[in-house]
């Protein structure tokens, strides 16, 4: 039985109750005994996803008569601290249901996919092998595992979670390193926004051949704001195993996620949240889902108010620092010729990402906590942040277009995560 539980529709903005109505309906489906559940949602980095409110839900679902057990699909990201649980998942779950994933220590070797199909996947760009790891805790006898998630374009993969949750969401560095590569070498504008691209191949391949076993349910959300209200709204719902349940996810986060213009936009301003976004790692948002939209010569300023380093891991920081984000000819020939940019691709596919090839200006704006000649040593120029304030006044402004009292005309987007900005010919 794949397909478990659904409710979606363009025009719908599930409540509370519609979204038990679904988890209910998707549980009393499985016909075994519920004893040890393991729910995987993704970290603060994914707010937006209402996977805090998922996972609440559930957790009053099965807990009276299942031990449940909660690990943040963290990936190379930071451990969530206390505040941050409570803010997400709420107050009721004791914090000693709360596991932490560490990519580095805590994962177990499943299986390898071979080079040869890196190599056709990408267009024989790759010859690599790359390990399937997960992190132990999931092979511990859980009767159920939920990997709960929100759909959308995504810079790596094309269409984020499904399969990606646990290869990389609590997978091991070499799948993260790897993977990253593997969709920076592809050409991040042949990936976002589709479903089936290299590194999708990959992640649904490492899950059906080495971690078929495992008793997998996916709860997919698909997400949009309310453009009168500014809230989020929930458009879809999605519970099942296999790649039909991600597919119908998919569709419909293709018609809510995807803004297309007939003409590059000049001059983009974003705003990055500083509960959100506290790195360029995670910041870096600004460009990846702009990039395909803003003209040759034009400008992305981007509000960083919360800024306070490059990476989320020490050593990606340290790398980001070291190599900057100076485009893909500098990135390869760094990544040749350096062995600690080699040992860690997924930083080397970042800076790719983050990267405007040099044809565009990116213009960061952060707060207190990084200065000026940090952001213009990775290559970046320097915009202050009071003074951005001041000028466009970011309060007043309205996702979308806006021409400003002295006849400017900007384009501005209140959060990145939220979708995929590019042309309409793209997607032809």
């Amino acid at each position: 039985m794949s397909h478990y539980a659904a409710k979606f529709g363009l025009q719908l903005a599930l409540s509370a109750t519609e979204k038990e109505e679904v988890l209910r309906q998707a549980l009393a489906k499985i016909e075994r005994p519920l004893r040890k559940v393991l729910i995987i949602p993704p970290d603060i980095t994914r707010l937006n996803s209402d996977a805090g409110f998922l996972t609440n839900l559930l957790y009053k679902l099965l807990s009276p008569t299942a031990q449940v057990d909660i690990m943040p699909a963290l990936g190379t990201h930071f451990p969530m601290r206390e505040a941050e649980l409570r803010f997400m998942f709420g107050d009721e779950i004791p914090l000693d249901r709360f596991f932490v994933h560490d990519w580095r220590n805590d994962v177990v070797t499943l299986g390898e996919v071979p080079g040869e199909l890196i190599k056709e996947w990408s267009e024989g760009k790759l010859d690599y092998s790359v390990q399937v790891q997960c992190n132990k805790m999931l092979l511990e006898g859980y009767d159920l595992i939920l990997s709960v998630g929100q759909v959308v374009p995504h810079e790596v993969v094309g269409m984020a979670n499904y399969s990606k949750n646990i290869v990389v969401g609590v997978g091991g560095s070499d799948m993260i390193n790897k993977s990253h590569f593997l969709g920076a070498c592809h050409g991040m504008e042949r990936i976002m926004g589709l479903d089936n691209t290299p590194v999708r191949r990959l992640f649904n391949y490492s899950t059906e051949k080495f971690m078929a076993q495992l008793p997998i349910l996916y709860v997919l959300t698909v997400m949009a704001k309310n453009q009168q209200s500014g809230e989020m709204e929930m458009r879809g719902l999605f519970v099942g195993e296999d790649t039909d349940t991600f597919a119908k996810a998919v569709k419909l986060s293709q018609q809510c996620n995807l803004d297309l213009m007939d003409e590059p936009i000049e001059k983009v301003l974003v705003y990055l949240d500083p509960e959100e976004f506290k790195s360029t790692w995670l910041g870096n948002k600004a460009v990846y889902r702009t990039r395909m939209v803003i003209a040759d010569d034009g400008e992305l300023i981007v509000m960083a108010p919360g800024l306070k380093q490059f990476g989320e891991d020490t050593q990606i920081d340290k790398l980001i620092r070291k190599y900057g984000y100076k485009g893909t000819p500098a990135t390869l020939k760094a990544v040749e010729e350096n062995a600690d940019l080699r040992d860690n691709l997924s930083a080397a596919a970042h800076l790719i990402h983050g990267s405007s090839e040099g044809r565009f200006t990116i213009r960061y704006c952060p707060g207190a906590g990084v200065s000026r000649e940090e952001i213009e040593s990775v290559g970046f120029a320097y915009g202050d942040l009071q003074e951005i304030i001041d000028k466009y006044k970011p309060e007043t402004l309205k996702d979308g277009y806006n021409t400003l009292p002295n006849g400017e005309k900007i384009f501005y987007i209140s959060n990145p995560a939220l979708g995929l900005w590019a042309l309409k010919k793209q997607f032809v």
